[in-house]
């Protein structure tokens, strides 16, 4: 299915006084697929999602289902709604809860019981449903919220960050468990946040939202090695991406901080300002030298989850810092960096210009 049939979003914009949030996004989420809206705090993620909800003045178009809505209030515009803190009705159990978007549309008795009773063995609260919100975990509750939004069946789900306020233990379940709820619903769905990591296990494909515009959309795997500005660059990843000022070599290579890499084809010489990015992942360490690698001490060593980051001083005093998955060597070692050329980044005015050696990647 298209995302015609979904939710499309065209030119929207909104302002506070003279401060412009949104720039003219536009998005397009098909039925089924989750498209996580990721930026850094302050960017304007959820004053997005209130505006395609009808929360916020916004200009611009939104259509969910192939009919626009922009002109229409938040209760007519066919979507669901979760967000991170909770909005539940303090004075009704969590069944209440999950049922009022059903007994706004007058459904039935017996369907809405239907309803809410398989949305809640979904999401594992049936045991909780006569419970007034006050008596629910952070867990609970971000569950009814979810299983409220869910309930209607709506045609687009726009969720602004529902895991933030819940336990680590219940966020790494819940990151498993929200695709296939997600996927199973048909829903369009929008899905904030700012952990990176959430949006490379939650989207299909990630947008992400800086300055007020979308500056890349695409599947959490090619953000990640093919990001289209340094600044994108710098938000995925942890420890983050080596930047380092490049110079152009005769023969067809470059060289910064010491290491040396393949130009890529297309390029004969490069940009005044331009930097070479490399995941600390994809820098080597050697104990001895090689052709392209730079001498370096090791400054400190830190476990990262099951990986060793290495922070490194190279011989003409910059810093580097490679992530590996065996042993790292001690403090002090004389060690040789080497980089990964295919995983080369090149960057210039802040744009990413090309990706590995050899392949050619439009600027963004």
């Amino acid at each position: 299915m298209s995302a015609a049939e979904g939710l499309l979003i065209r030119g929207l914009t909104a302002a506070f006084g003279k401060r412009e949030v949104l720039r003219g996004v536009d998005l397009a989420v098909a039925p089924g697929e989750t498209v996580v809206l990721f930026g850094p705090s302050g960017v304007g993620k959820t004053v997005l999602l209130r505006a395609v909800a009808g929360l916020e003045r916004a200009g611009g178009e939104v259509s969910v289902a192939g009919r626009e809505v922009s002109g229409l209030p938040p209760e007519a515009r066919g979507l669901g709604m979760a967000f991170q803190n909770f909005a539940l009705y303090p004075h009704l159990p969590a069944r209440e809860n999950i049922a009022s978007p059903l007994r706004a549309r007058r459904l039935p008795e017996a369907e809405i019981a239907r309803r809410v009773g398989a949305i809640a063995a979904l999401l594992r609260i049936g045991h909780v449903l006569d419970h007034a919100p006050r008596e629910l975990s952070n867990g609970q509750k971000q569950r009814t919220a979810l299983a409220r939004a869910l309930a209607a069946e709506p045609r687009a789900l726009l969720l602004d960050d529902p895991l933030r306020n819940v336990d680590a233990k219940l966020r790494y379940e819940m990151r498993l468990e929200l695709p296939r709820l997600l996927a199973r619903s048909g829903a369009a769905a929008i899905y904030v946040t700012q952990d990176y990591r959430e949006a490379m296990a939650l989207g299909q494909r990630v947008a992400v939202l800086l300055d007020g515009r979308i500056v890349q959309d695409a599947p959490p795997e090619e953000v990640y090695d093919q990001p289209a500005t340094v600044e994108v660059a710098r938000l995925f990843g942890d420890p983050p991406i080596n930047l380092l000022s490049a110079e152009s070599l005769p023969g067809g290579r470059l060289r910064a901080a010491g290491l040396e890499v393949p130009l890529p084809d297309s390029l004969r010489a490069l940009p005044p300002d331009a930097q070479l990015g490399l995941r600390p992942e994809h820098l080597s360490l050697l104990p001895s030298p090689a052709p392209g690698a730079a001498p370096a001490s090791v400054v400190a060593v830190t476990p990262l989850h099951e990986r060793q980051v290495v922070l490194l001083r190279t011989a003409s005093g910059e810093e580097l810092v490679a992530s590996l998955a065996g042993a790292a060597p001690p403090v002090g070692a004389a060690v040789w960096a080497a980089a990964e050329p295919g995983h080369a980044l090149l960057f210039a005015g802040g744009q990413r210009i090309a990706h590995g050696a050899g392949r050619e990647v439009a600027a963004a």
